[in-house]
């Protein structure tokens, strides 16, 4: 009878701990609920930065979702824009916009043509706002919003002074989740200028910069989650093929899919290091989840079949001015030829294009894309967005 006793209490013991461990389980399964979106990156990202800094979008920018310009180079919404509805949290506004913005559930520091490694090129080609300069802005950003430069003491005198409710709760930097995509226009910089060896060479370095910049948010900031995409199908951007001559010079090779196959096979060995890269900063940062977003995959994906999945030609461009199959005009400018005005405008039906002007994708491809990355089927570790900060995953 007391060995019966014994038995049940055990089995009741033993039951407690299944249901306690079962409830850990579900505790790290459960959304991670971030609190904020920090994001770095170019123009795939921009949603305002260099409309504050340089020039302002023009119109049609923004005609399909905004129903204005609102600083994306793109008729609606980017993938980043996607990843804040998807976590429930409001669009980024750009740290350089100084109007309308509010930074409590986050900040945009990307930038139109923004580099991993510093380019010693005119803002025209190559922003000067490249990654280490993104990160020293949230540095600041950073230290401003928590008080620690005594930014808000009375000393300062505003004439409208700034709400704590429009700034980040400093405990939530450690909990937000942080993306980045940056490094297309590192190796569209090298092929204006550098050999095919010697872009080769450069990636290492390019990646080299890239994870100390990683390793700073992580030590400096406190940054715990990182989101990191890796570079799409460059040779399928249409704003590189409209250019080439029917039949290509003999130094160029198109693929199967009508892409110039050197510079798709350039961007295919940087997202190999890249990957090798995320996975040394795992060992080296202990307390990181870091996920490596496969962006390419879905890009090419999309192009490879396009008319599948209910869009036009991947090389046609929907905004722009065009004759005979040549680009005139760019998207949401005017020329005068002969007299007569001529405008970039948009196609009759941007969501069944995949490309906006020619580098940069519309919002129904980008939402494509989107929903394609987030369910994180094309990351590693293979988390969702909404996980991960689960650090049990990424190790």
């Amino acid at each position: 009878m007391k060995s019966a006793r014994c038995l049940v209490a055990w089995c009741i013991a033993m039951l407690a701990v299944v249901q306690a461990a079962s409830r850990h389980d579900d505790d790290d399964d459960r959304p991670c609920g971030f609190p904020a979106i920090y994001n770095f990156g170019d123009s795939n990202s921009d949603t305002g930065a260099t409309s504050a800094a340089f020039f302002p979008r023009a119109w049609p920018s923004g005609e399909t979702f905004f129903h204005e310009p609102a600083g994306r180079t793109c008729d609606g919404r980017l993938i980043i824009d996607f990843i804040a509805e998807k976590l429930k949290l409001p669009y980024l506004d750009a740290y350089l916009d100084s109007i309308a913005t509010g930074f409590e559930t986050g900040a945009n520091f990307a930038t139109g043509g923004s580099t991993i490694r510093q380019q010693n090129e005119s803002f025209l080609f190559a922003s000067p706002f490249s990654l280490d300069v993104q990160l020293a802005q949230f540095i600041n950003f950073k230290a401003r919003t928590s008080g620690r430069l005594k930014f808000f003491s009375t000393a300062i005198k505003f004439k409208k002074p700034i709400s704590r409710k429009e700034l980040p709760n400093p405990k939530d930097f450690a909990k937000a989740l942080y993306t980045i995509d940056i490094g297309q226009n590192d190796l569209s910089a090298g092929f204006r200028k550098l050999s095919h060896q010697q872009l080769l060479a450069a990636i290492l370095d390019i990646l080299t910069v890239f994870a100390l910049q990683i390793q700073n948010l992580y030590n400096l900031t406190g940054a715990r989650t990182f989101w990191i995409h890796n570079t799409g199908p460059i040779g399928c951007l249409p704003s590189t093929l409209i250019n080439l001559p029917s039949p290509p010079p003999s130094a160029i090779t198109l693929d199967e899919y009508g892409c110039v196959k050197e510079q798709n096979d350039m961007a295919k060995e940087f997202n190999k290091q890249l990957m090798e890269k995320v996975a040394q900063l795992r060992t080296q940062l202990p307390l990181a989840a870091i996920t490596y977003v496969d962006v390419h995959a879905a890009k090419m994906d999309l192009i490879a079949n396009s008319s599948s999945h209910g869009f036009v030609d991947p090389r046609k461009i929907c905004c722009g001015y065009f004759r005979n199959g040549s680009l005139i005009v760019g998207c949401g400018r005017q020329l005068l030829v002969n007299g007569i005005a001529l405008f970039g405008g948009s196609c009759e039906d941007p969501a069944s294009h995949i490309s906006w002007d020619g580098v940069h994708y519309t919002e129904a491809a980008n939402r494509w894309i989107a929903d394609r990355i987030i369910d994180g089927s094309l990351s590693d570790p293979p988390v969702s967005i909404t996980r991960a900060c689960r650090l049990k995953m990424s190790i």
